[in-house]
């Protein structure tokens, strides 16, 4: 394998993309990790469809295309099937928000131990242009030319009141949280969540909006539920406040799998029953 886990397909998103620091993070980050123990071996990569999707191309693990907005029900089921297996979901902001939002609802409820990975670019980059759930009020895209009339989402205090035990976001201007935050989320036993503000230079260029409005998090206490949604809330995907980036919450709590591990010898045992029923019947 490859140090540098990279591959031999031919890589297309367009010059300046923002994906191309979400996948030097995770590169590096899985580098690190590698450095410290963890076969590559153990690591599965999961894509839905469109431009974030290209990700699991590039990199040099076990990777799974799924459906479009089915990344995490994918990654929720290898996971439960190989709980040693270290699962990352990669989706777009329309991929995981649109048409993947109940799955992602539900993994963050269930608290299951995927790394979730949104690269929210606040746009539908692969089919030229549409608005997505965080695009904000009066993005005019192809399927708008007059400007939305809706509000977007702000998908991070849904994943806070949803149960998330991990929650982070980063951009593609700053690579250094990046892959500190990558590394974090899939060390987390839990559902982690990191929402990348992954700039789409193409369709919706943002470099300079968010350059002159983020900041890092000093001073944030990760454990204290309402002070992450405050600073989750500071700044709502429409608005020109200032952008936190870094970890905003995170906690200890069971994982899907450790709920579900008791069940098995039950789950067993009734199936063992129903068989034999069913043969004593036919």
């Amino acid at each position: 394998m490859k140090k540098d886990l990279g591959t031999y397909a031919t890589n297309t998103w367009c010059p300046g993309c923002g994906n191309f620091a979400i996948l030097n993070a995770i590169k590096a980050a899985l580098n690190s990790l590698a450095d410290e123990g963890l076969p590559m071996e153990n690591v599965v990569m999961v894509s839905g469809i469109g431009c974030s999707s290209k990700i699991v191309d590039y990199v040099n693990v076990n990777s799974v295309y799924s459906l479009h907005g089915r990344g995490i029900p994918t990654a929720t089921g290898i996971k439960l099937a190989k709980p040693e297996l270290k699962v990352i979901s990669h989706a777009g902001d329309g991929d995981g928000y649109g048409e993947g939002l109940e799955h992602i609802v539900f993994a963050a409820k269930r608290n299951v131990d995927i790394t979730a990975i949104i690269h929210d670019n606040r746009v539908y980059g692969l089919t030229t242009g549409q608005y997505t759930p965080t695009s904000p009020l009066g993005f005019k895209g192809r399927s708008t030319p007059f400007g939305t009339e809706e509000l977007p989402i702000n998908p991070l205090e849904l994943m806070l009141a949803s149960g998330a035990t991990y929650i982070a976001r980063g951009t593609s201007h700053g690579l250094d949280i990046l892959k500190k935050i990558f590394k974090e989320a899939i060390l987390h036993k839990g559902f982690a969540i990191v929402d990348v503000l992954q700039v789409c230079v193409t369709y919706y260029n943002m470099y300079e909006y968010y350059d002159k409005r983020v900041y890092e998090l000093k001073d944030h206490d990760a454990s204290d539920f309402n002070q992450a949604m405050a600073k989750i809330r500071e700044w709502d995907y429409n608005s020109d406040s200032p952008i936190a980036l870094g970890v905003f919450y995170k906690k200890e709590a069971p994982t899907f799998e450790d709920r579900m591990a008791p069940a098995g010898p039950k789950i067993k045992d009734r199936t063992d029953k129903i068989k034999e029923v069913l043969d004593e019947s036919f």
